[in-house]
């Protein structure tokens, strides 16, 4: 590799979801707090909404169990009328060495990409602005020459088409989602190169069949996608961050041959996101994920 090769990947480098964590993006809970309803998790807590302290007691232990795996955490300015900025994967995503600015649907998450723009620009980080239709990191999983795009409220099928342009040497698979889901990650993550969390009422038939076709799934419960079960956060080493009181699903993944660390995200997951909602991955190593003999273990 030569030095300005080197350079690009320092920069941004993002190859799958599960290669070994080295650098994100994150954002403070602080002004944290459900105000237009996006999603059925939100209409459940809209009464009870955000208890800001507590909230940011358990971000900040996330932080810290990054911090500890020897990931490199930056965090984005915290505005006051951004409510849902805690949520960083949104606001863009990195396949390969291009980092993409999303275009954002909702218009109280507007803000939240120039707050992005400002930082990538201070630290020189090249990047494409995916102006004009709407796409959100959220629906946008990534496994070497595989993206896997939902089609969803924030993501629609125009933008999908312009990735796919963008992206001539990949394989773009759009996975069109039941009109409840908010995006592709709130029902299926990938851990591995050969295992993933899916819940299946959100797919077709057909796509859920493709779906298992590629990877080994764990599937997921009503009760386990309500409380964010499949947004797990997979940081290398076959180590998986997930939501202490998913219990079952925990097991399930142990079962697979991973190791998880728990911790409690239940106040941020009021407002319908977890672990993998609330990271922006900039630098990821190259991981073949799980063998197939920890699988079967």
């Amino acid at each position: 590799m030569n030095l300005s090769e080197q350079a690009v990947r320092e920069s941004a480098f993002c190859p799958n979801e599960y290669g070994r964590l080295k650098k994100v993006l994150v954002v403070s809970p602080l002004n944290m707090r459900i105000t237009e309803v996006i999603n059925e998790t939100q209409k459940h807590y809209l009464k009870e909404n955000i208890d800001i302290d507590k909230a940011i007691k358990q971000h900040d232990q996330f932080v810290r169990i990054l911090e500890e795996h020897g990931v490199r955490v930056s965090h984005l300015e915290p505005l006051e009328e951004l409510n849902e900025q805690v949520f960083t994967r949104d606001i863009g995503f990195c396949i390969g060495n291009e980092f993409f600015v999303s275009s954002m649907n909702a218009e109280l998450r507007k803000g939240e990409v120039k707050v992005l723009m400002e930082w990538l620009e201070a630290n020189a980080l090249p990047h494409i602005h995916l102006a004009g239709h709407s796409i959100e990191g959220g629906d946008v999983l990534v496994d070497g020459k595989d993206v896997w795009v939902g089609i969803s409220g924030r993501t629609n099928r125009l933008a999908i088409q312009n990735l796919k342009k963008l992206l001539p040497d990949h394989t773009v698979h759009a996975l069109p989602l039941r009109s409840d889901i908010l995006h592709l990650d709130c029902v299926f993550t990938i851990l591995s190169e050969e295992a993933a969390i899916v819940y299946p009422p959100a797919f077709s038939k057909k796509d859920l069949q493709k779906i298992k076709a590629r990877y080994n799934v764990i599937e997921v419960d009503d009760r386990e996608q309500f409380q964010m079960g499949p947004n797990v956060l997979a940081i290398g080493d076959h180590k998986i961050i997930s939501l202490t009181g998913n219990r079952g699903l925990n097991e399930k993944i142990r079962g697979k041959g991973f190791t998880v660390i728990e911790t409690d995200f239940s106040e941020i997951i009021k407002s319908g996101g977890s672990f993998r909602c609330c990271t922006l991955p900039v630098i990821r190593e190259q991981d073949k994920g799980t063998s197939l003999t920890a699988l079967k273990r």
